[in-house]
């Protein structure tokens, strides 16, 4: 990369919480991040890779380049994946840097009239259930019309918005079922005695498009001696908007999801989350309201108390007996989401539970670690990129051999479902951990 030029305006960032240059200074420049970066991978620039973006960061701190449309497609090319920070021998917190980065992007650069648009809409809609769910209706009905009709619409829209052409490809089938309100109780008591008392966060986009899945996790815990409790104010975790610099929407969701806690709160063992990139976002409450001098030592404890489920149920042990899955031997592929491997560094924890079901082969996939491309919205946001790295990841998933997948992040299994309905094959079922461990404590246990 050759040296910026230098610029007279100053620094191109404001003065509230800019990339910190110690951070940046970490950085030796080794080149170890580069083959871990997804965007790198795919787009093959310099400028696309964690070492680069950390060299424009500090830049723009000196005012040596501008915050142009250029610049800012290179930061926006980043999954937030957080491979990197698990690869560099140096320790450096590109995490911090950029999640410092985006929000500075959202309040100096002015984007295109319809870029602003299409963001105003996801934010504004994905992290509210009660937003998300009458657009249901329509997509239920749109669902209803047969493949061509929905065919010849999909490459409509790929002319006109890539961008719209990806998010209609991602929803999953509907059931009539989930279009209306779930209302589970406030306190589900354990079955036989009680060992835990636990609080469940249901998720946004999880709880209307694979209700199964808390449902499931409901089961699971409380055939394992926990009563479980859900709050009925909760809200998003803050996870979708965090992720894309919407700092102020961030900090307000997370306000709101631990004031739904706080009664409950002290008689906690744990808060629990069955969807890995709300887990760690909700680990993160005490940096994100880190400044907040109301929030700030509530947020380290809500933080401290957070486990994923499958977490928490490795270190407490499972009491319920797990039956064989049918079909008997079963081999499964596990995929490790992003901010469950290098987020909250969770990998061993959901292989030790899974394994513990009789008959299951577990495998591993080829590039295990590297993003399916969901990311978030990154893969309504970048869906070119998203796409090449959802074909290779379901590639690599797809030549294990296995029977089925088992993913424990709602946007990667959207992700991966509509790369196996490209590669023809819908055959193949995508499950959550806790689906798996429900179905082997049932009476009659089956995969299919």
């Amino acid at each position: 990369m050759s040296e910026p030029v230098a610029l007279s305006q100053g620094p191109m960032f404001d003065g509230v919480d800019p990339p910190d240059p110690k951070l940046i200074d970490a950085c030796v420049h080794c080149g170890f991040c580069l083959t871990t970066c997804p965007s790198y991978r795919v787009i093959g620039k310099e400028t696309d890779s964690p070492r680069g973006r950390i060299y424009q960061m500090d830049a723009l701190n000196q005012g040596q380049i501008a915050l142009s449309p250029a610049t800012v497609s290179h930061f926006d090319s980043c999954l937030g994946c957080l491979a990197c920070v698990t690869a560099c021998p140096s320790g450096v917190q590109y995490d911090r840097l950029i999640a410092a980065t985006r929000p500075q992007i959202e309040r100096n650069y002015p984007r295109s009239l319809w870029d602003r648009l299409y963001r105003q809409f996801l934010f504004t809609v994905f992290p509210y259930p009660g937003r998300l769910r009458p657009l249901l209706w329509p997509l239920w009905l749109y669902q209803r019309m047969g493949g061509k009709v929905r065919a010849w619409i999909r490459k409509r829209l790929e002319k006109v918005s890539p961008r719209l052409a990806a998010m209609e490809s991602l929803m999953p089938p509907l059931q009539p079922e989930q279009l209306l309100p779930k209302q589970y109780p406030e306190r589900i008591p354990a079955v036989g005695e009680r060992r835990f008392r636990v609080g469940l966060v249901l998720g946004c986009v999880q709880r209307l498009f694979t209700p199964q899945v808390n449902e499931a996790s409901i089961r699971v815990l409380t055939r394992n001696g926990c009563e479980v409790v859900i709050p009925p104010a909760q809200g998003c975790c803050a996870a979708l908007p965090h992720h894309q610099g919407q700092l102020q929407q961030a900090k307000t969701l997370a306000r709101q999801m631990m004031d739904a806690f706080a009664p409950y709160e002290p008689e906690l063992d744990a808060i629990l989350i069955n969807a890995s990139g709300c887990g760690h976002t909700l680990k993160e409450y005490g940096h994100l309201l880190g400044q907040d001098p109301v929030y700030k030592e509530r947020a380290a404890r809500f933080a401290a108390q957070v486990k994923d489920i499958q977490e928490f149920l490795a270190q407490v042990g499972l009491t319920t007996p797990l039956q064989p899955l049918q079909p008997e031997p079963l081999v499964l592929v596990y995929q490790d989401a992003c901010h469950m491997l290098h987020g909250q560094r969770l990998s061993q924890e959901p292989r030790q539970l899974l394994r513990q079901i009789p008959g299951l082969e577990l495998r591993d996939p080829v590039d295990a670690a590297l993003c399916c491309g969901s990311s978030g919205v990154y893969n309504l946001l970048q869906p070119k990129v998203a796409a090449e790295l959802g074909s290779q990841k379901v590639q690599n998933l797809l030549n294990t051999g296995a029977q089925g997948i088992v993913s424990a992040n709602i946007g990667c299994r959207l992700q991966i479902q509509k790369h196996l309905d490209l590669q023809g094959r819908q055959g193949i079922p995508i499950v959550h951990p806790m689906e798996l461990l429900d179905r082997a404590m049932s009476p009659q246990p089956g995969f299919q």
